[in-house]
């Protein structure tokens, strides 16, 4: 397998790489929008995170790759097994092209085995594959709108349910689903971007010494991606460890009254539509303190996590011509001081 560019080497795009880290410590936060210029390394860091993250238990011979130790995790030929074999698998990561069709992406009927033999079998599809992984779709507002409320109906469930040609299929479609595009390009659909947990802007450099720095790694890389690999090689495996500690321990980091009253005062102070935002800045919030190595969330993790959170939560205010970051700070410094 081809070295991957180390995630530890990725210059600048600090907000994104944040919030990469925050998705892989607690899943639930619901994925990561990333909106900005060509060719700033949103696929790559994506890439990158995956190929940092531990290997993962799944049911060996299982298309979707079932979690051994939960049954509800399972699809149904796993919960029939009284003790399934287990392997270790890499993170999935899936890429889910523009063009992708309807069975391309659920999962449709095999043809090869129903011509050679009459049998009908479900060939798995994209969702399948990116069980317990990463979706990511780049170019995400160009997305065809049946497509999109595919994905929709499967990010709200967990499964993806195929009925047709005679076949009924239900498996586990459990994944943080990532999506990039050029804003410049096209909006995306208001019901996709609620969505997505988080939301960062990714920018092309503004200084000489950044861009100088950025091109260097990438030509060290290009040079020699072994040699490169083994150069950040301590740096990524600390920020495992990190993730892997972070994760066993999200779901004991407090959550003390006064931050979720100050969450509460901040959703309803930008008006913002639902309580997902506040859900997603509380869980963003607390995987932040668990990554930091701290047990209680506080009022300074809200701050800095109400951009990414909210920002594309906000409702157009045609009185207001300010853009959704500069929003953002003004509540949070009349909230917060």
């Amino acid at each position: 397998m081809a070295q991957r560019f180390p995630f530890s080497a990725i210059a600048g795009q600090d907000e994104m790489k944040l919030a990469l880290l925050l998705t892989a410590v607690d899943p639930m936060i619901g994925g990561l929008l990333a909106f900005g210029d060509r060719g700033t390394g949103k696929s790559t860091a994506v890439r990158a995170l995956a190929a940092l993250l531990p290997d993962i238990d799944a049911v060996a011979d299982c298309p979707y790759h079932c979690d051994p130790a939960s049954s509800q995790a399972q699809c149904d030929a796993c919960r029939k097994k009284v003790k399934p074999k287990s392997k270790k698998i890499p993170i999935p990561v899936v890429d889910l092209p523009l063009g992708a069709t309807e069975d391309r992406v659920v999962g449709a009927l095999d043809l090869e085995r129903a011509l050679a033999s009459g049998e009908k079998a479900f060939e798995p599809g994209l969702l399948a594959q990116a069980n317990r992984g990463y979706l990511y779709v780049d170019e995400v507002n160009l997305l065809e709108d049946h497509i999109v409320d595919l994905l929709l109906d499967v990010a709200a469930s967990g499964e993806n349910v195929v009925e047709r040609e005679g076949l009924s299929i239900r498996h586990p479609a459990r994944f943080v689903l990532i999506g990039s595009g050029n804003p410049e390009e096209g909006e995306l659909r208001p019901q996709l971007l609620d969505r997505f947990g988080l939301s960062v802007d990714v920018r092309t450099p503004s200084d000489v010494a950044s861009w100088v720095e950025i091109a260097r790694r990438r030509l060290a890389y290009e040079a020699n991606p072994d040699a490169f690999g083994a150069e950040w090689h301590d740096e990524d495996q600390a920020l495992r460890r990190r993730i892997v500690t972070a994760r066993k321990k999200v779901d004991d980091v407090a959550l003390p009254d006064k931050v979720m009253e100050r969450a509460a005062e901040l959703c309803l102070a930008l008006q913002t539509d639902g309580l997902r935002g506040q859900l997603t800045i509380m869980r963003a919030a607390r995987a932040l303190a668990a990554f930091e190595g701290r047990k209680s969330a506080s009022e300074n993790d809200l701050k800095r996590m109400a951009g990414p959170a909210l920002r594309h939560r906000l409702r157009r205010n045609p009185l207001d011509e300010t853009g959704s970051q500069t929003r953002i700070d003004r509540a949070v410094a009349e909230l917060f001081g």
